[in-house]
């Protein structure tokens, strides 16, 4: 018997060993790939923030090979636990997890007097369509609610890749719409929901603002907030995709990824989507007068920008992925007669993300058609950077200062 229990102890210490150094291994290979530019804010913490987070990917990996869960499961609950998990009862907010339309949602109400309806902010979380949760949001929408005195309602819709689009942008919509219809229950005044979100959810936050643009039995909404959104998957060779493909945390080819894997799963014409393989001709020049580098001032085009030479088009890439030409999949394709009827915006762009451009060139969109835009530039930012503005030793002040910005525009919107 003892001799068994060494032996196994043996094993145990042998595959954890081994299991430390895949781990180690990886993140050598990840940071010796990645590039953070001079001017980044704080770039050893993000160097540490890229190591835990490619650590936990890695560890999950290991997981699912034991048979344990699946990798996707390991991250996400990683994440639902340490970004920041749900804190306990809040002695200034009253907080209910509910169901809106069958979407789960958790809503945090103020629980100082009003002397009139207050505003509402609906979010929708980031994550790629993959990750992100009510739990892992928790402690923004509860800072926002409070400093903001608005009624936040955070919807934790269905993710990627046990679902794919369309359902988690209908579930978006649903639990949208049923607040716009309910909003009064909640102390809020109907004319006064602000819809927002981040990454990902800024992708679903612009769709479904245009999905409502036409509804005559609803409230309109006040305005929409984007904090860096994803609005496109026509063009990954914009300026700020080449300037910021290696730089953490977000890479120019997991966008690739994550997009390809909200709308199908099928990897393989990865590399054509992101050579523009999969985008005719003639929707090529109907897209370039919103897709055009030339959009896009100047000074954001001077850091290492080529423009690209795109060739033919593969006919069955296109046939493969030409659901994500539509509106509510690339909201930035939108016709004119849908932008000019939004709502006024918040944009949040940061220098440093591969998701820059696309905030940019729907701040000229909607410009151009006549729509209010408010935008912030985090000069020293990186993609998921309001999500650290109170995260301990990994805080960066450039999240806290942009989380209060946005702040600021709710609670004059």
């Amino acid at each position: 018997m003892g001799l068994g229990i060494a032996v196994l102890v043996f094993l145990v210490a042998t595959l954890v060993g081994l299991a430390f150094l895949l781990v180690v291994g990886v993140i050598y290979f990840e940071l010796s790939n990645s590039e953070i530019p001079p001017g980044v804010a704080h770039p050893w913490r993000l160097r540490v923030l890229h190591c835990v987070l490619i650590g936990v990917s890695v560890l999950g990996k290991i997981v699912e090979n034991l048979g344990v869960c699946s990798q996707v499961v390991f991250v996400r609950c990683f994440r639902d636990r340490w970004l920041v998990g749900k804190e306990g009862e809040d002695p200034k907010l009253f907080i209910k997890d509910l169901t809106f339309d069958n979407v789960p949602v958790r809503v945090y109400q103020p629980k100082s007097p009003s002397s009139g309806g207050r505003r509402g902010v609906v979010f929708l979380h980031g994550g790629g369509f993959v990750f992100g949760s009510i739990n892992s949001y928790d402690s923004l929408c509860r800072y926002l609610s409070k400093e903001s005195e608005s009624v936040v309602v955070s919807v934790g819709y269905r993710l990627s890749p046990e679902y794919r689009y369309p359902i988690p942008f209908e579930d978006c919509l649903h639990a949208t719409v049923h607040f716009l219809k309910m909003a009064a229950d909640y102390g809020v005044d109907p004319a006064s929901v602000i819809l927002g979100g981040d990454s990902a959810g800024g992708n679903l936050t612009a769709a479904v603002c245009q999905s409502l643009v036409s509804r005559t039995d609803l409230p309109k909404l006040c305005a929409q907030v984007l904090i860096y959104p994803a609005l496109q998957m026509v063009d990954l060779n914009l300026p700020s995709f080449q300037q910021n493909h290696s730089v953490p945390i977000l890479y120019r080819e997991r966008v690739a990824f994550y997009v390809l894997n909200y709308l199908h799963g099928d990897m393989s014409v990865m590399d054509e989507v992101l050579e523009g393989k999969h985008v005719p001709a003639d929707m090529r020049l109907k897209f370039r007068k919103w897709l055009s580098p030339d959009n896009i001032p100047e000074e954001f085009r001077r850091r290492g920008f080529k423009p690209q030479v795109f060739t033919s088009h593969i006919d069955e890439v296109y046939e493969e992925v030409q659901k994500c030409f539509e509106p509510s999949f690339s909201p930035l394709l939108a016709e004119d007669s849908t932008v000019r009827c939004l709502p006024k915006a918040y944009i949040l762009t940061c220098e440093f993300d591969v998701l820059r451009d696309d905030g940019l060139l729907y701040k000229k969109r909607l410009e151009d058609n006549g729509v209010q835009v408010t935008w912030y530039h985090v000069k020293d930012g990186f993609h998921g950077i309001v999500s650290f503005f109170n995260k301990g030793y990994l805080h960066f002040p450039a999240g806290k200062i942009a989380i209060d910005d946005i702040i600021s525009f709710i609670k004059n919107a």
